[in-house]
């Protein structure tokens, strides 16, 4: 059996991940004992909206991951920090995601993938799952309603976790209600109350749905 996780083979904790635009800037962080042998990839908000891998929602929930046993790799798609290239609506986004996942999995064969994503991040993410043969699946407050294409989506087969704020002013958390409600296999929706959408003073709260929310993902932690 593949041991977990302690830190990315030939890597440090602040990868350099060739890309299909150039350097994409990544940030790797252990999980906590006991790791488990899975690895986490959370994808960022909007990058026109400032959105990086620094947003305090995708660094909430990869601490909430690593409390859980799960590693993370965070990343700035294009144009974004230390990353080459421009923004591309979500096309060249896609492809960076696929980058960081064969870099990830070249480096940790073995180990479970899980997808992770905050709003736009959360649409990347989801159009990669099946793809990529993800695990599991985080979406935190999926831009459904928006200007996100989410009808010819390949529906995601592993656990999914949707994870949406009731007082969203950017995402209308009831078209997210009304969109997990008609798909043939719901993923497990979670909403949060009095809840906006960058989690202002509910950020704590967001760490424990999405904690609770993957318990029962977890593999059985490595004997001592």
């Amino acid at each position: 059996m593949t041991d977990p996780i302690a830190q990315p083979a030939g890597a440090d904790a602040t990868p350099t991940i060739p890309g299909p635009a150039g350097r994409i800037e990544a940030a790797f962080d252990a999980a906590e004992a006991p790791a488990l042998p899975i690895l986490a990839i959370v994808c960022h908000p909007l990058p026109t909206e400032g959105g990086t891998m620094h947003n305090k929602v995708v660094t909430m929930a990869a601490r909430a991951l690593r409390e859980s046993g799960v590693a993370t790799l965070r990343f700035n798609f294009r144009g974004v920090g230390a990353s080459d290239g421009a923004f591309d609506d979500g096309t060249g986004e896609l492809d960076d995601l696929r980058a960081v996942a064969g870099w990830a999995r070249e480096r940790f064969p073995g180990h479970a993938l899980w997808l992770a994503g905050f709003s736009f991040g959360a649409w990347v993410s989801l159009r990669a799952a099946e793809e990529l043969g993800a695990a599991a699946l985080i979406s935190i407050a999926p831009p459904v309603g928006r200007s996100w294409a989410f009808g010819d989506i390949a529906l995601p087969t592993m656990p999914w976790l949707v994870i949406q704020g009731d007082a969203d002013e950017i995402v209308d958390a009831a078209a997210v209600r009304d969109w997990v409600a008609g798909l043939p296999s719901p993923p497990v929706l979670v909403e949060m109350p009095d809840t906006s959408h960058f989690f202002h003073r509910k950020l704590m709260d967001l760490r424990g749905a999405l904690k609770n929310g993957i318990r029962g993902w977890l593999p059985a932690p490595p004997a001592a």
